[in-house]
């Protein structure tokens, strides 16, 4: 085996540069600057400017991403939800009767969320990492990693090596590190796919989100900036292929019986894809000298737009643990200080696991008694004032015990 070259120690080493890893690098540095944060990430240089879809960014996330200092610049190119409609039909249905509202604030002025373009994020994010002095590694996999009792060995394909006192593992669903440390995972394939992309159409959305419960899965229609929507359709997988090859004429045809002709007429704009969709939770966050962040801890179904709110739950959450353990002159990737970050953490996420597993279930199927008795559900809920507001706090991620950035406040 060649000789690694060492570049020296740091403190944290993230991989993955995306949203949750470099939120997670940016909140431990900007609390405590006098640890030594770098990410490295796999992916080619640039390709994060080429994304052109767009995320739902609760309002604690906005609230964590405007005390890290990045929202002012992201906020000009996010679109505000003001709402939020729900409706179950089949996709022949002539009506499509709405069974449940929320307004879209949790305070006044403030939304409960906001559509975000995903280069928008990832760049104000890496912004502030330049500015506070991290270092990001680009083109450049994690090899293997030894952790050991004074600290973590991370071996790079580039033949280089860094010692640290912690590796955050933010790699994705398909996380290579989370295998690496030997972490299984409970997983299960639904048999759908999400279908992503944005459309053009004549009329404005002002704001409003909708959600159509259908037989195949949720259709989901989210306001962008101008006269666009981005849409989140989910399909049996062999549909969603079917789907994806078809040319346009086709494909919008499909789109326009699922979306409708109240935003008049619509064209998509860009490119579509399809994901596979599926539950994958890690049955454990965290091992010595190692944590787990973001679709690397866990992979949830898209039917509450809550995967990347989790995520930066996570980033918060692992950075308070870690800062306040450096304060107190602990080592800050000793396994009983990683476990407080893994107690915190495993809870919520089971819960929301199950949460969207459950209503997938439920809401994916064409069964008459079960669609009757969910629609009963639903009004009831719409005519209940202070369930409607607990359900829309918890969408917000202003539910339960959340971590400080979270809250706005800094560690």
């Amino acid at each position: 085996m060649a000789k690694m070259t060492k570049r020296g120690r740091v403190d944290v080493v993230v991989a993955g540069a995306g949203y949750v890893g470099l939120a997670t690098a940016v909140s431990i540095a900007q609390a405590r600057p006098a640890l030594k944060v770098i990410v490295v990430d796999a992916a080619p240089p640039g390709v994060w400017q080429r994304d052109g879809r767009a995320s739902a960014i609760a309002a604690a996330a906005c609230r964590m991403l405007s005390q890290l200092g990045c929202w002012d610049e992201i906020a000009p190119q996010a679109q505000a939800i003001t709402d939020m409609v729900v409706t179950d039909s089949r996709t022949s249905d002539p009506v499509r009767p709405v069974f449940l509202t929320f307004d879209g604030e949790v305070s006044t002025g403030e939304p409960f969320a906001h559509m975000t373009p995903n280069k928008a994020l990832n760049g104000g994010l890496r912004r502030r990492a330049a500015e506070l002095g991290i270092d990001l590694l680009e083109g450049v996999a994690v090899e293997r990693f030894d952790a050991g009792p004074a600290g973590v060995t991370v071996a790079l394909a580039d033949g280089t090596a860094i010692e640290a006192s912690l590796l955050v593992a933010a790699d994705g669903v398909k996380s290579r590190l989370r295998d690496m440390a030997g972490i299984k995972t409970v997983h299960w394939d639904y048999g759908q796919s999400g279908i992503v992309c944005t459309v053009k159409h004549e009329r404005p959305h002002n704001g409003r989100a909708e959600e159509h419960f259908l037989p195949a899965g949720p259709f989901a229609t989210l306001p962008l900036t101008g006269n666009r929507s981005s849409i989140v359709w989910t399909e049996r997988t062999e549909e969603a292929e079917r789907l994806i090859a078809e040319d346009d004429i086709v494909f919008e045809t499909e789109l326009e019986l699922r979306f409708g002709l109240k935003l008049g007429e619509i064209s998509v704009e860009g490119p579509r894809r399809a994901w596979p969709l599926g539950l994958t939770l890690a049955r454990e966050f965290v091992a010595p000298r190692f944590a787990l962040v973001g679709d690397a801890a866990h992979g949830i179904h898209p039917i509450a737009g809550q995967g990347l709110n989790l995520g930066f739950k996570d980033a918060a959450a692992l950075a308070e643990v870690v800062v306040e353990a450096d304060r107190l002159g602990e080592d800050i990737g000793a396994l009983d200080v990683l476990e407080r970050y893994a107690r915190w953490r495993r809870f919520d996420t089971v819960q929301m696991g199950i949460t969207t597993d459950v209503l997938n279930r439920m809401f994916s199927n064409d069964f008459g008694p079960l669609r009757a008795v969910r629609d009963i559900g639903l009004g009831m809920v719409d005519r209940m004032p202070r369930l409607k507001e607990f359900f829309i706090r918890q969408a917000a991620g202003l539910a339960g015990e959340a971590p400080r950035l979270l809250r706005g406040e800094a560690i």
